[in-house]
């Protein structure tokens, strides 16, 4: 990942230099000398993340680690399918029960997990964790994240945290809101050929070019958002809101499937940035059908309408297609928690390296109608 970061920042810097130098020279100048130079540039970036991989890990050393679990699917989760051995060596594994019984289990670790534990006796393994001198992580609960954007004060004497809904100031909602909007004009003129030449494409089939739907943004407020058609126009002819299983979905098209793979269907959402329906930065924007659904299983997952949807947003880069709706919920949350207009940019420079990533155009397990019925069948539930 390092390495593909180094090569698109490479690509960024050396496709806008020769932008510069053309119109400073006012003609179209040789590509040859500047491809070689990416090339060379790719050379070097590959050797230079293959030595500072190595030299990281030999001068720090995966750190001596314990993992305490409430449910062992969620355990072996962490540890598997997201990476936890590979960066941190996993010595100890055991269930919240066992470590209770005998907190000197941890003494000799110099990294703690702790993942689904509920807050009473976490906070008594966060103590002796503490007192130890050991670094701990906490895979939190909903209540964790909200209570992580609570507001410190002093009243009546004693100490409290202020917790709330949304909690962004005008100052920051104007400058955002100001973001959005030169932004999504500055994108719609220099992406517009690229605009056109997707609608012709789409278009080829006989179908109309663009898709409105009803999705979800603040508040609950319904809007129609607009995107490019990369399924068969009849695709829910039976009725059912379901989403895309990925490559596998025969109603994609082939036109689809391509601006599926490059966002490209995503481009007329722009719009809807420009009008005020949507942020640039933001949670997903739901069907309202999808949404109800959700909130069936969980109903924290409304509390996402605190804030305007976005066409990017944390839970988008950070997590993948399908990953599971209650991740998704923490992601979004974690960010309404904690409104930043320096987060807002790192996730819009993170968009652009995820839009070349396969596995963030994934869709659901096949058959399933919601990336809900995906989590019930992982689950056994």
């Amino acid at each position: 990942e390092l390495v593909y970061g180094q090569i698109l920042g490479a690509m960024a810097t050396d496709g806008i230099l020769y932008i510069v130098i053309c119109l400073m020279s006012a003609k179209l100048c040789n590509l040859l000398p500047g491809i070689a130079a990416i090339v060379g540039q790719l050379v070097m970036a590959a050797i230079w993340a293959s030595c500072a991989h190595k030299w990281y890990y030999t001068t720090f050393p995966p750190q001596k680690t314990a993992v305490v679990y409430d449910v062992r699917h969620g355990m072996e989760k962490l540890i598997n399918e997201y990476g936890l051995s590979q960066k941190y060596d996993v010595q100890v594994t055991l269930s919240v029960s066992e470590c209770l019984a005998d907190l000197t289990i941890l003494d000799g670790m110099e990294t703690v997990f702790v993942s689904g534990v509920h807050s009473h006796e976490r906070n008594i393994i966060l103590k002796h964790c503490v007192g130890k001198g050991i670094n701990m992580f906490v895979i939190p609960r909903v209540g964790d994240v909200i209570m992580s954007g609570a507001w410190p004060m002093h009243m009546f004497h004693l100490p409290m945290l202020r917790v709330g809904r949304y909690m962004a100031s005008p100052e920051f909602l104007f400058v955002k809101r100001a973001m959005d909007i030169v932004i999504s004009l500055a994108a719609l003129i220099i992406l517009s050929p690229l605009f056109l030449i997707t609608a012709i494409a789409v278009k080829s089939d006989g179908g109309p070019a663009f898709y409105k739907q009803v999705r979800l943004t603040k508040d609950g407020k319904q809007f129609e958002i607009l995107k490019f058609r990369s399924m068969r126009v009849d695709a829910e002819k039976d009725g059912v809101a379901r989403l895309s299983t990925g490559d596998k979905d025969d109603r994609i098209t082939k036109v689809g499937h391509i601006i599926r793979a490059c966002r490209l269907d995503e481009l007329p959402q722009l719009l809807n940035i420009l009008k005020g329906d949507l942020s640039v930065v933001g949670p997903r924007p739901e069907r309202p059908e999808i949404a109800a659904q959700y909130c069936e299983e969980m109903p924290e997952f409304a509390l996402r309408l605190q804030a305007k949807a976005g066409l990017t947003g944390y839970a988008q880069v950070y997590g993948k297609y399908n990953t599971t709706p209650y991740d998704k919920l923490q992601m979004d949350l974690m960010y309404i928690a904690h409104p930043s207009l320096i987060e807002d940019l790192k996730i819009m420079l993170a968009t652009v390296k995820i839009l070349f990533m396969p596995e963030s155009t994934e869709g659901v397990a096949e058959g399933a109608t919601t990336a809900m019925g995906q989590q019930c069948e992982e689950t056994g539930k």
